[in-house]
């Protein structure tokens, strides 16, 4: 079976050691990307099937995220929280909602530092409470146990090394 490589060129799937690690990288990042939009998805249908609506999934996730620390928009994307040109979007909404409270830095009063309300600590709880199911699913269907999911996430974390190296341009 042959695919077109993110140059345009055809390369057999699996033939030789290029071809090989690149129908898998290509794979992996596929995967990566679709598991990232279910997740959004999961999340949604879980807030439908509530009927909490006026909240997306992309803002609930943020709001797990930050859990009980007080945050600025920067530290969000630097701690890997959030990724995304909206994240001050979604906090302005955020505050505005009522989900989180806002506060200017006091040393940097350019920053504004955010925390959890208690009405965003509830849907942090409904986030929660739903990934604690899924952890049990998985693990209860055999779908995958902890040494399974401890196997995946070293490896995701040796991908996440080599980019941020890629970034920082070291080789």
């Amino acid at each position: 079976m042959s695919m077109l490589s993110p140059l345009g060129t055809r390369s057999e799937k699996g033939t030789g050691s290029q071809g090989g690690i690149m129908s898998h990288y290509l794979e992996s990042l596929a995967l990566v990307e679709r598991l990232h939009r279910l997740l959004l998805d999961v999340i949604k249908d879980e807030f439908e099937r509530l009927g909490i609506l006026e909240i997306n999934a992309v803002q609930a996730l943020l709001l797990f995220n930050i859990g009980d620390n007080e945050v600025t928009a920067g530290e969000l994307k630097s701690r890997g929280y959030y990724q995304g040109s909206n994240v001050s979007y979604n906090l302005k909404k955020l505050v505005e909602m009522g989900y989180m409270h806002h506060q200017r830095c006091e040393i940097d009063r350019r920053s504004v530092r955010v925390r959890l309300t208690e009405k965003g600590r509830q849907i942090r709880e409904v986030v929660a409470r739903l990934f604690v199911r899924h952890a049990s699913g998985l693990e209860s269907r055999k779908v995958m146990d902890a040494e399974g999911l401890a196997e995946i996430n070293a490896a995701l974390r040796r991908v996440e090394r080599y980019w941020t190296d890629q970034i920082r341009y070291i080789y």
